[in-house]
């Protein structure tokens, strides 16, 4: 079973803590200035983890 990535990118506050963690799974739009999961099988657990522990805005949620 993979986990579920979610970006709530109405919080999102474009820091790309993200981004910068896990760029396997996280992407950011420069238009909207938002990160967005662009894989979330991308990469491991724990980088998907510790990148939504790091986000300020707590908006990244693991299911």
């Amino acid at each position: 079973m993979s986990k579920q990535v979610i970006i709530d990118t109405d919080e999102c506050i474009g820091c790309q803590s993200c981004v910068e963690i896990c760029p396997d799974v996280f992407g950011f739009n420069d238009d909207d200035n938002k990160a967005f999961v662009i894989n979330p099988d991308g990469g491991s657990i724990e980088c998907a983890d510790e990148a939504a522990a790091s986000c300020p805005a707590e908006c990244i949620h693991i299911k």
